[in-house]
């Protein structure tokens, strides 16, 4: 949600009334989140001004760890300096530290071509928005679950009950720091998550959502304190509850 708020941001930027605009200081500390939304706190250090230049020698854009050659247009300007400028810096103080980590197995690769891709400055703002773009895509719409074997066939529901509330074990990257909180598209997907986890006996999808409209399931070790819930369904292993009377 930060990366796409701040891609979002940049092509602002890159395409304002203004012309292409730079964040001369460009850190974490300079952006806040406002209803799900990257916002800059401070615009004192933003420009127009785009480096001039006679040849493509004089348009180098150097970083501390990295240069890149740019070329110098016939207008006398580094070609696109400033989104460039914009791009490495989201890549090298967000996108390295956010991208990495928590989405599902198989939309990492697609992350690590972004990743990878403005990292090398291949990508310009456009492409890298088209990119988070398809990313969210596939993650709302529960496309990049594989074809795989159906696993809530494995588990007992129960409607109108759910599990106690309560400190139990952790994952990550979990929304609760009490416990096994997560992002789910389907129920079934989520059959597939408590499978993985050697702790998971049961999981409920509950009523929450996240900013992009899934539902949050809660992962439990247990399923024997259950309690009326109308609006709830706990599901609970096969496995775990044969022998016992529900």
């Amino acid at each position: 949600q930060i990366c796409l708020s701040l891609v979002k941001l940049l092509f602002y930027l890159a395409h304002s009334p203004l012309g292409s605009i730079v964040l001369l200081d460009f850190q974490p500390r300079q952006f806040v989140m406002v209803d799900g939304n990257l916002k800059v706190t401070d615009m004192d250090d933003a420009s127009t001004e785009e480096l001039s230049c006679k040849e493509d020698n004089d348009c180098t854009l150097d970083f501390p760890t990295k240069s890149f050659p740019l070329k110098c247009s016939a207008a006398g300007k580094c070609e696109g300096i400033n989104e460039k400028k914009n791009l490495f810096n989201a890549y090298r103080y967000f996108f390295t530290y956010l991208l990495p980590h928590s989405a599902p197995p198989a939309l990492r690769p697609l992350l690590s071509d972004i990743l990878n891709a403005t990292g090398d400055l291949r990508y310009g703002i456009n492409e890298t928005v088209k990119a988070f773009e398809k990313v969210l895509h596939l993650y709302k719409s529960g496309l990049y679950l594989q074809k795989r074997p159906l696993l809530l066939k494995d588990y007992i529901s129960l409607k109108g009950f759910r599990t106690v509330e309560g400190e139990d074990y952790k994952c990550w990257p979990s929304y609760s720091h009490l416990g096994c909180l997560l992002s789910i598209h389907s129920a079934e997907e989520a059959a597939a998550i408590c499978n993985s986890q050697s702790q998971c006996q049961s999981f409920i999808v509950t009523q929450q959502r996240t900013w992009t409209g899934r539902p949050l399931a809660s992962f439990q070790s247990s399923w024997t304190d259950l309690i009326p819930d109308t609006d709830a369904v706990v599901y609970i292993k096969r496995s775990a509850s044969s022998g016992e009377r529900l």
